[in-house]
């Protein structure tokens, strides 16, 4: 009964939420450049690997911060969906490296690009919450992912929005991954823990 209610509660969230993150968006066109700005090195100094993903819609871009991760010696990696439901590969990836549709017909590395395993996962979202709460698009890919990567051992989870996208709280069931951290174009913010 609870996660029929989360689900629902989870798709009317997402109709309202791709409009309001439009309009967020249109109002604030350097917001990913003041993200990544905002973004504490210090805190991410061992990091070796990071995945970002391919800007869809109105989604913040993470370029702006891949590329100041990049300038500080990490290595880049982009996700690839490889079939309907199973987690994502991570791909490694450079600028300028050639891309091929993925299995959903996204932009992503090409098959023969190295598989990696990422220390940092910049994440999409339409929706989060101060507790680390992320709301995806529906399909569910990064929740497969998160757990299968969290299964190996620690990965670093940053939900990437802009801070209009902030929500008193999103429905979470038991399979949902939650986020470390969100960064947006006003602020660099911890998850708290949800009690």
């Amino acid at each position: 009964m609870v996660q029929a209610s989360a689900a629902s509660a989870k798709t009317l969230m997402r109709a309202v939420l791709r409009d309001n993150r439009k309009a967020i968006a249109a109002e604030a066109p350097d917001a990913a450049e003041r993200a990544a700005a905002l973004f504490p090195p210090d805190r991410f100094a061992n990091v070796r690997i990071v995945s970002g993903f391919r800007a869809f819609a109105d989604e913040l871009d993470p370029w702006p911060l891949m590329r100041r991760l990049a300038e500080a010696g990490a290595r880049l990696a982009l996700p690839a969906v490889v079939g309907r439901g199973q987690p994502l590969a991570f791909r490694r990836y450079a600028p300028g490296d050639p891309l091929a549709p993925d299995a959903a017909g996204i932009a992503a590395p090409p098959p023969d690009a190295e598989v990696v395993r990422p220390d940092l996962v910049i994440a999409p979202l339409l929706a989060f919450d101060r507790f680390g709460g992320r709301l995806g698009q529906g399909g569910g890919y990064y929740d497969r992912t998160l757990a299968a990567l969290r299964a190996q051992g620690p990965v670093f989870v940053l939900g990437l929005a802009h801070a209009g996208q902030a929500v008193a709280r999103v429905p979470m069931d038991a399979h949902d991954q939650r986020l470390d951290a969100i960064l947006t174009e006003t602020a660099y913010i911890e998850a708290e823990k949800d009690l």
